[in-house]
């Protein structure tokens, strides 16, 4: 159970809770090759998690219409204040493409789902160490 901390605001303070009540994924608790559908309030993305922090990541018609090789951050409220390697329902997702000098952050996760492995093991074995 979350303690209010006294140096935290009290905006900050209910964000955490609220981000322990709606619930979310840690990614160091998933194996690597776990594939998450993570439904926005404006996309869908596919992410092939690969350990870590790193992910294969899809759904964006910009920024990952096709798989790109990300980092995760975490999730934040809108704001600066991230929880890293936490991706949280209510939330906002954080992700550092190769492609841009400042991190993509998603429009709020409304849903976060595990899906069955739906990535061809060629494709992954790239990806993952041996």
């Amino acid at each position: 159970m979350f303690t209010p901390h006294p140096n935290l605001s009290d905006e900050v303070n209910r964000n955490i809770v609220q981000s322990e009540v709606e619930g979310g994924v840690v990614l160091g608790a998933l194996q690597p090759s776990t594939v998450l559908q993570i439904q926005t309030q404006n996309h869908r993305y596919t992410a092939v998690l690969l350990g870590g922090s790193e992910a294969l990541i899809s759904g964006h018609p910009t920024y990952c219409p096709e798989p790109v090789h990300v980092a995760i951050a975490g999730s934040t409220w809108g704001g600066s204040m991230l929880k890293q390697r936490f991706i949280g329902r209510g939330m906002h997702l954080e992700f550092c493409h190769p492609g841009y000098r400042t991190p993509i952050v998603t429009s709020r996760i409304q849903e976060i789902r595990e899906c069955p492995q739906a990535v061809n093991a060629p494709v992954l074995a790239k990806y993952l160490p041996d």
